[in-house]
């Protein structure tokens, strides 16, 4: 169950990014488990990864392997997200990295490990090293649709974004895919993003965009309220297009800036559309907030309680839920008799309660919808933020439920 049509697109080809694909068999025999970026020589590579203090090894690892090497290959296996592990954890994320390096001809630093899968097993590390010739022998620049799915865990479909535009009088391509479907809540969220492009981009200027367009996309979605302990999302830029650099102060930087925020969005947006369960698509705006803080305060109270979700999945337009939500996000000094919610274009609540002119038929023809905006103007300030997330349904606790088995 997802919401929207989820098809993906025409990848472009990224000059300088080719794609492996293998089976190890870590969880279901035969499934393609496996997938490989292997980068062109002076590729750059930044990210942004969990805060959950509880990181998985290859986490810990990817992150110092930044700080030693320019990366070379990228190593995602699913099925088993090797954390919660301890020692052996980091020692198994190691030995893949090393059987990888000894195979393709660099140095284990040059290698960034992402897992994704359940938390507590050993990773087993002989099934993705006995994969790894397959997925060596078969890279190539256009395997993207293939390798969206060889990364997908409970996810019902694959997840890609992809789009060119002109700089300079070069054409630069960016692709992208992720995934992610449960234990998804900012900071990030259970989830693998790899976006790359053959333009080439200052390194400060690319941790910059990685940081920056990484929290207004997929730091700003949540399907549960857990974080998990694996996430990653990193932005590569292989410098193949043939374009100048392009640096912070570059006339082409807000146009690239622009290309990659439709990319960031749309994987972000992927990922809620296929929420464990989910049914709806749903869109929180806070405006006219005195800070951030207050906005996304507001923001995520209203898209964590289990009551406006399971309303939501009933298509019952029980707006105190939402009331009850906003009251609740800790605003200090909230003028009740100020503020304003609507659903949709329908406005549910005015003047401390109940708007005049709403009537429940009015507000089922909203929650009818598959895409739902819940609006929330404070009326304090300029601040304005967004968060994206969708129901819960009797499926969400289903596949948590049996997912180990």
């Amino acid at each position: 169950m997802a919401v929207g049509p989820g098809t993906l697109p025409e990848f472009y080809p990224v000059a300088g990014v080719r794609l492996g694909i293998a089976s190890a068999g870590i969880k279901k025999p035969g499934r393609k488990d496996v997938v490989l970026f292997e980068l062109a020589p002076e590729s750059r590579v930044a990210g942004i990864f969990t805060r959950n203090q509880f990181c998985a090894a290859p986490v810990t690892l990817s992150r110092r392997h930044l700080t030693e090497a320019s990366p070379r290959y990228l190593l995602i296996n699913t099925g088993n997200a090797n954390a919660g592990t301890g020692a052996r954890g980091m020692q198994d994320a190691k030995a893949c990295c090393q059987a990888l390096a000894a195979q393709a001809g660099v140095s284990e630093a040059e290698i960034l490990p992402f897992s994704t899968g359940v938390i507590g097993e050993p990773l087993p590390v002989q099934k993705i090293v006995g994969a790894l010739p397959e997925a060596l022998a078969t890279a190539a620049e256009d395997r993207w649709a293939e390798a969206a799915s060889g990364i997908m865990t409970t996810d019902t479909r694959p997840k890609g974004a992809s789009c060119q535009v002109e700089l300079d009088g070069y054409t630069v391509s960016i692709s992208g895919i992720s995934k992610g479907a449960g234990m998804i809540r900012p900071n990030m969220a259970t989830m693998l993003g790899f976006i790359a492009t053959d333009a080439r981009i200052a390194p400060e200027l690319l941790q910059t965009l990685a940081s920056e367009l990484g929290e207004m996309s997929f730091n700003r979605i949540t399907i549960d309220g857990d974080t998990s302990t694996n996430d990653a999302c990193m932005l590569i830029a292989s410098g193949q297009c043939g374009g100048p650099e392009i640096t912070g102060s570059s006339p082409s930087l807000a146009k690239l800036r622009e290309a990659l925020e439709t990319v960031y969005l749309e994987l972000a947006h992927a990922i809620v559309r296929d929420g464990e369960g989910a049914t709806k698509f749903v869109t929180i705006d806070v405006i006219g907030a005195a800070s951030q803080q207050e906005a996304l305060g507001v923001a995520y109270t209203v898209a964590h309680s289990p009551l406006v979700k399971t309303a939501l999945f009933a298509s019952d337009p029980n707006w105190g839920r939402i009331l009850a939500a906003v009251g609740r996000a800790g605003v200090e000094g909230l003028d009740l008799n100020a503020l304003e919610i609507y659903l949709g274009d329908v406005c549910l609540v005015r003047n401390g309660g109940r708007a005049e002119d709403y009537s429940e038929a009015r507000g089922q023809a909203v929650m009818d919808r598959e895409e739902i905006t819940i609006a929330i103007d404070l009326k304090r300030g300029e601040v304005r933020e967004t968060v994206w997330t969708c129901d819960f349904s009797h499926d969400y606790v289903t596949i948590n439920a049996e997912y180990r088995t």
